[in-house]
């Protein structure tokens, strides 16, 4: 190979790449504890184990632990015994509680299927019957950050790799020029990247950390329109045959090899992101059924993703933990509800018109729900209880 008379460190500070070495913080963070990464693309489409119907997941994660008997999941005794408290109902609480809190919403049963949804989701329950609601989950976790990591990682610490990390580590994706897990929040959830991180598994395979949905702003820095794209290029291969010759000498090197894989897709991704991300692309019609705000444009931009062929897209309904209402069940859930109910809806029938439903796992849940006792203020206390629904192939 040519000596090109210049080192590799000297390289990279002089080099004017502009291939979004400083916006990759969040794609490179992990890869110092990862596992190396195959020779091969690590992301290329894979073959399952097993036939599957679904080959996209939309994750609608309500980050706060919206409540189950207020949502989707009804409980007529609760209203009958609200006020006793609860060793009078027979109910066993492990710390001191008020009284039975019955939900302050009421309930309609929908479709041919006659599954009942609280009054604050009346467009997602028109669509209750392309949907299954799952009522038996349960958790003795009371703390949202354990249960986060739960819910998105399978462990209570940050010790195992993500959900989305998992399903492109077995499956890889489906398009090349755009991540194969992306995680649409503006700001951070509580415990943050943990959420969606690799773990043990090739940096390469953590998620994509997008808070911003403004199609220039989607990574900042990862376009340099001062050279050609030509020229990106060629500066990309100098770059890769430098690192080259650096992992030869130094052996195998699992940084190395995430760097390379990230900085190619950084390369990729910016001539398709920016489109992707643009939902002002999408026709009137369809951007006023989903709504305005962050949420409504997440959930367009993940079907515009899945259509893509990006193999998973979690969506966090805010920063923080939004649905955490212990004192405001009615006032609060009502509010988030009225946010976020046409947009889930408009997803749902946006991706079966298109034929993506058949293709495509939704789900909508948080960390958990609540308990049928009030904390002696307008909410409940602490949940024990799962929460979740899955469209369609949860079926």
């Amino acid at each position: 190979m040519r000596d090109f008379g210049i080192s590799r460190r000297d390289m990279l500070k002089s080099s004017g790449t502009g291939l979004g070495v400083l916006g990759l913080a969040g794609i490179l963070a992990n890869e110092a504890r990862s596992a190396p990464v195959a020779s091969a693309n690590p992301l290329a489409p894979k073959v399952a184990h097993f036939p599957a119907k679904a080959k996209h997941v939309i994750h609608l994660f309500m980050n706060g632990g919206p409540s189950q008997v207020d949502t989707f999941d009804p409980k007529p005794e609760l209203t009958k015994q609200h006020g006793k408290q609860a060793g009078s109902a027979g109910l066993k609480t492990e710390r001191k509680t008020g009284a039975l809190y019955k939900s302050p919403f009421s309930f309609k049963k929908y479709g041919q299927s006659g599954i009942e949804v609280s009054e604050i989701f009346p467009e997602i329950g028109a669509c209750i019957d392309d949907i299954c609601v799952v009522r038996s989950m349960h958790t003795n976790i009371p703390n949202h950050e354990p249960g986060l990591l739960l819910m998105t990682c399978g462990n209570t610490q940050p010790i195992r790799p993500s959900m989305g990390s998992w399903l492109t580590y077995g499956l890889g994706t489906e398009n090349q020029n755009l991540p194969g897990f992306v995680v649409l929040c503006p700001g951070k959830p509580v415990v943050g990247p943990a959420l969606w991180n690799n773990s043990f598994l090739p940096g390469v395979f953590q998620g994509c950390h997008i808070q911003s949905l403004d199609p220039k702003k989607v990574i900042e820095h990862i376009r340099n329109t001062s050279v050609s794209a030509s020229t990106q290029r060629e500066q990309l291969d100098l770059l890769n045959q430098l690192n080259g010759l650096h992992k030869d000498k130094r052996g195998s090197d699992d940084q190395l090899d995430a760097r390379i894989q990230s900085l190619e897709i950084a390369y990729r991704m910016q001539t398709e992101a920016q489109e992707a991300f643009d939902v002002n692309r999408e026709p009137v019609k369809i951007r006023d059924a989903y709504g305005k705000g962050y949420f409504a444009d997440a959930c367009l931009t993940a079907r515009r993703l899945v259509e893509r062929g990006v193999r998973m897209v979690q969506v966090f309904y805010g920063s923080g933990q939004p649905w955490d209402d212990h004192g405001e069940i009615e006032k609060g859930h009502r509010a988030k509800a009225k946010d976020s109910d046409k947009a889930v809806a408009a997803l749902l029938r946006d991706l079966k018109q298109t034929g993506l439903l058949d293709e495509t796992l939704v789900l909508w849940g948080g960390e958990f729900g609540r308990t049928p006792t009030s904390e002696g203020r307008a909410g409940a206390t602490t949940t024990t209880t799962g929460s979740a629904c899955g469209w369609p192939a949860a079926a």
